[in-house]
Parts: C-alpha cells; structure tokens; sequence
C-alpha cells in the first residue's frame, strides 16, 4: 500500500512510519524538514509546508498514495486543504484527533455546565457544545479544535474518511516529558508525594506512544477502518492516584501517595485549573473488536522503557525543586497538626 503522512517526524510519528515500512507499505513522509526524524532509510521525505499543498501537486502525484494519515491537523483549515490537495488521487483519509472532543473535556475545564458523564466516554459519546476551546478563531491555539477536523473528513463524499482519538501518550521522545514532574521526585528520594482529594481520583486515559502508534498503522491498512472514529488507549484508564503509585514501582521508589483535603496542597502541588469531578476516561474496545487490536507492548514495560528514557533525557542544568513546603505539609501530616480542626487523611501505601 502506498502511504503518504502528513507531519510525523516528531513524537508519535515516527513509530507509526516505522512500522508501516517494516511491514512492507510504501512510506512517504510530508513535512517542513525542520527534523528528519528517526525514520527508516526507506521511508522517502518530501519537504514542504502543509499549509502550499497546492504547491506540490506534482510530489502528490508522483507518490500516488491510497491513503493520506494527517498526523497533526490543527484547523478545520488544515482538514479542507487535505481534501482538496488529495482528492481523485487518494481514496481514504486518517485523521488524528484527540479526546478532548467530548462534552466531558468541557466541562472539565468549565466551558460547559453539567454534571459528569455516566461510565467510560465511547466513541458516540456527546461531543463538547463549546468549539475553540483554546479562544478565538485565528491561527494559532486559538483556531485549535478538532471536532470541525473530524466533521470535514467524514463528511467528505470524494473519500472515505477515518478518526482516530488519542488520549494522553506517553513514551520516548516526549516533548512535553509528562513523567518528568513525578519521576524527579522519586529520583530525589521523597518520602511521599503528595496529591489533591479530588485530583488523586481523577481518571485520565493514557496510551503509550509505540501502542497508540501501532493502533495508528492498522486503522490507516486495515480496510474495515473506513467510515470509523476509534478511542485508542490502554483499556484501563487510572485514576492519576494510581498512575503515580504504578509509576513509583516502576522507577522503584519506595515512598509512597498521600491524599490530601482540598485546599491544603502548597501551591507548586496544584494541578491545573478544572474540576476534577469529570473524568476523561475513554472506551477503547471498538478497535479491539473490529479490528483486532492489541497493545504490542505491556504495560508496564511500557513504563519501564518511558522511565529508562527519560532518566538518560533530563535538559542539563534540570532546576532542583524546593522541597520546604511540602516538608511542611508532611510534617503536619504525620503529626495530625492541621491549621482547622480538619483530620489529617489517611496515608495510601504504593501498589
């Protein structure tokens, strides 16, 4: 199969082209050419700016691909300018998209009212009411929103159409480093770690970047992919108490989670703004049953590897953390001393 991807030289990009080469499919990889990545030697670049597709007409018909993968539409802009470029060369499109879609990221973070959603978010979940979540609507984060993405692709009648939502990944070469924060506490020693009430039992769905990456590259060739919309993920979603105990076991830290009454966490422990009563907790079983997916790497190898990588990827010069406050906190903790008559809570040993 000949495969053109949009973008993908960066975080989960890579892994995707990898294994859609390795099984035999003819990789060609569109991109600014800002980072070549690490691609396989047979992976063939054509550098250029998604936003002059225009421009390229003839590198489009040269590769003749029979599906394009966007790995990074932004805009609904972007989603037209695919349609256009490709259309009477390639016959399906995959869109990447997010979960943050879902009517529960919006009332997560107050752009709609309501109370949380019933059980785990499928792919028929309601959808948020709010577009823009980010602002206005120009270029840039604040003309970010993925749901006019996924009603132009599957709306198009000159191609079949594919959405794929991913949740929070993980793994190598994660820009944003989303372990990074917890695993230097374990790293530096720390006795505990210390989480909000409410955000300690949040539930997140979270994939690993080589898992997510291999559900990518069977909904891009598996034909019965055309006209779906899939959650990927792991199909346990924790609660980020959880998270952070499993993460401890495997970085080997033998602290352990605290739980602490809302309100009493120093500030530098705050999560971001959001009401944490909405959980962002996806349904992934529709791409296990229809097209038989499974996660090529466990779990908790998972981990393992993110954690190996980002030990041997910390920036030079990581700034230290001041642990004073939160010493505070423990040492009122473990003495029950608390500013109210409030009840210190219970500590939680790690899974």
């Amino acid at each position: 199969m000949r495969i053109l991807i949009i973008g993908g030289t960066r975080f989960i990009g890579p892994p995707v082209a990898t294994r859609l080469s390795g099984s035999g499919h003819a990789v060609t990889v569109f991109h600014r050419g800002e980072s070549e990545g690490e691609l396989p030697p047979g992976v063939e670049h054509v550098h250029g700016d998604r936003h002059r597709l225009a421009d390229f007409q003839d590198e489009i018909r040269r590769v003749q691909p029979e599906v394009v993968l966007d790995m990074a539409p932004f805009t609904e802009v972007d989603a037209q300018e695919i349609m256009n470029a490709f259309r009477g060369i390639a016959g399906r499109i995959v869109a990447v998209s997010s979960q943050d879609v879902y009517r529960a990221y919006g009332r997560l973070h107050g752009s709609e009212a309501g109370p949380p959603e019933a059980g785990l978010l499928t792919e028929d979940a309601p959808l948020r009411e709010t577009l823009y979540p980010y602002g206005g609507n120009s270029r840039g984060m604040d003309s970010y929103d993925k749901i006019p993405i996924e009603r132009v692709v599957m709306g198009s009648p000159d191609f079949a159409g594919t959405i794929l939502r991913l949740p929070m990944v993980y793994g190598e070469r994660d820009y944003q480093r989303r372990l990074a924060l917890e695993l230097q506490r374990m790293d530096d020693g720390r006795p505990a770690i210390l989480l909000g009430e409410k955000f300690a039992g949040w539930r997140w769905t979270r994939g690993y970047v080589d898992n997510v990456a291999a559900g990518i590259a069977l909904a891009v060739t598996d034909p019965r992919a055309a006209g779906r919309i899939y959650n990927l993920g792991d199909p346990d979603a924790l609660s980020y108490a959880d998270w952070v105990r499993v993460m401890g076991r495997a970085a080997g830290w033998s602290g352990e989670v605290i739980v602490v009454p809302e309100g009493r966490l120093p500030p530098q422990l705050r999560p971001p703004a959001g009401d944490y009563a909405h959980d962002l907790a996806a349904d992934t079983s529709r791409i296990r049953q229809e097209l038989a997916y499974i996660e090529p790497v466990p779990f908790f190898q998972a981990l393992l590897r993110t954690i190996d990588w980002e030990r041997s990827h910390r920036p030079a010069g990581e700034r230290a953390i001041d642990y004073a406050p939160e010493d505070a906190l423990l040492e009122k903790l473990r003495s029950a001393q608390w500013p109210t008559a409030e009840a210190a809570p219970p500590s939680e040993a790690g899974l």
